[in-house]
């Protein structure tokens, strides 16, 4: 059988959020221990906790939600690219990728992920990477970092970029054990009827499925 990773961050009451999106937070509409027959939770969450797709309607006004979004982007070869130590995503770390065969590309930019604690300093993305990655007709771009954009970002350039050329964008992926190379993806996002965005279970396949 091929070897999965699984490349989500856990979603519970410690997970981290980026800062102002609410918080997550769980009840039990019923429970067997107050005589319920069955065990049932309901959760609060904002569509970015934990390893989520940013869909258009995040940004661009009168896009459609989420869960009209092709399927297409979140699922085929991607190369994991090993970034840990810089302090930029440029466009130089494209160089001898082979993006037509494999049009996803997936970041590491911290040697370890903790979903715990907000990483402040994150490594973003240059708006240098998000026009050559449209210009080569990739399809998503993922990272392990909360937002493709830096934190004290206004414009929210990368964002603008990837969406509006129809670039998915995969963020707070958990890279710490993956190896750089090509692997299959599978992210694909909830069929969210109003929502801008979703949470994923993200995995990577050893080969080709």
């Amino acid at each position: 059988m091929a070897r999965i990773h699984d490349i989500s961050q856990p979603i519970g009451a410690r997970t981290a959020v980026y800062p102002g999106d609410p918080p997550y937070r769980l009840a039990w509409a019923l429970s067997r221990e107050r005589g319920d027959p069955a065990n049932v939770a309901e959760i609060a969450i904002g569509v970015h906790i934990g390893t989520h797709v940013d869909g258009p309607r995040h940004l661009l006004d009168g896009a459609a939600p989420i869960g009209e979004r092709p399927l297409e982007p979140y699922l085929g070869l991607a190369h994991v690219v090993d970034a840990v130590g810089r302090h930029v995503l440029g466009p130089e770390l494209l160089d001898g990728l082979d993006l037509g065969r494999a049009p996803r590309v997936l970041f590491r930019t911290r040697a370890r992920v903790d979903a715990t604690s907000f990483p402040r300093g994150y490594v973003a993305v240059a708006p240098a990477l998000a026009e050559r990655l449209v210009a080569a007709g990739v399809r998503l771009l993922g990272t392990d970092a909360p937002s493709v954009d830096a934190e004290d970002a206004a414009e929210l350039t990368a964002h603008r970029i990837l969406l509006e050329a129809g670039v998915a964008i995969l963020e707070n992926l958990v890279l710490d054990d993956v190896r750089p190379g090509v692997y299959t993806l599978v992210a694909l996002p909830l069929k969210l009827v109003e929502a801008d965005s979703s949470p994923v279970r993200a995995v990577l396949v050893e080969g080709e499925v």
